[in-house]
């Protein structure tokens, strides 16, 4: 059932409109089925369901549950510098690396600055913003339409851009942190860009706050499996972050504490 209705999912976003004929014809199920997926994707927000089928509802103008990247840059601000100084630290001089739009990639973006003759390549106008102020950058801005509160750019456009490069490292923000579904995502569009630059890059790398591994969001990006490390601080729930490593991901919780020895030592 999640699997059908997660190609429901995609087909929605790929062509802006399904029909429920076309759908049953597509996973042989009866009309009945499709309706009954149609009407929890609808209460998803996802669709909004007509005669014969649904069309896709654009929520990427607003989306009151998800507060704006201005915003989240200033929630657990030091937590997410940590974390971003961190994961800046992997990163060598003449490297390639991928920064999705968010607010703890901007952190990271902020400590790269002392790096040389980076290629930067992102959908976020914060992060690319951040990445210009360094001359020695190449910096390439990822196409399609504008979500301004995550001032990103997404949609198939940019996906396709996706494909023509190849990183060294791929950073990644994450929405929430489920031992079920992996790494997920509040939005869809959101979810699709970064799925496709987990496909991207040697390294993929996921950036986040203690709180994210208390959240779930709409769609899964990543499973455990895709990605190679884990950074997020001591304040991350350390039961969790054991079954994460159960999952075979290297996992690093960053202190917070400037009297910390070794700021570099994963729990």
């Amino acid at each position: 059932m999640a699997q059908r209705r997660n190609k429901i999912k995609e087909l929605v976003l790929k062509e802006g409109s399904v029909k429920v004929s076309e759908l049953v014809k597509v996973f042989q199920v009866s009309e009945e089925t499709i309706r009954r997926d149609l009407t929890q994707l609808e209460q998803e927000g996802l669709l909004k369901k007509n005669y014969g089928g649904a069309m896709l509802i654009e929520k990427e103008e607003k989306n009151d549950n998800i507060p704006p990247v201005r915003q989240r840059q200033n929630q657990y601000s030091e937590e997410k510098d940590a974390i971003g100084r961190r994961a800046a630290e992997l990163v060598k001089d003449g490297e390639i690396v991928i920064l999705d739009a968010g607010s703890t990639t901007w952190y990271t973006a902020r400590h790269l600055k002392n790096k040389n003759d980076l290629t930067i390549i992102s959908n976020g106008l914060n992060v690319v913003d951040q990445c210009s102020e360094n001359t020695t950058y190449s910096v390439y801005m990822l196409g399609g339409k504008l979500r301004r509160n995550s001032m990103s750019f997404v949609g198939p456009q940019a996906e396709t851009e996706l494909k023509n490069y190849s990183a060294d490292y791929v950073f990644l923000g994450t929405s929430g942190i489920s031992l079920n579904q992996g790494f997920t995502s509040s939005d869809l569009y959101e979810a699709k860009i970064k799925s496709q630059m987990a496909t991207s890059g040697d390294k993929i790398i996921i950036l986040a706050d203690h709180s994210k591994l208390s959240k779930a969001g709409l769609v899964s990006f990543c499973e455990f499996g895709d990605i190679d490390m884990l950074i997020t601080s001591e304040l991350a729930d350390r039961a969790i972050l054991q079954q994460i490593r159960q999952h075979g991901v290297e996992v690093i919780a960053v202190p917070l504490s400037v009297e910390t020895s070794n700021p570099m030592a994963p729990l």
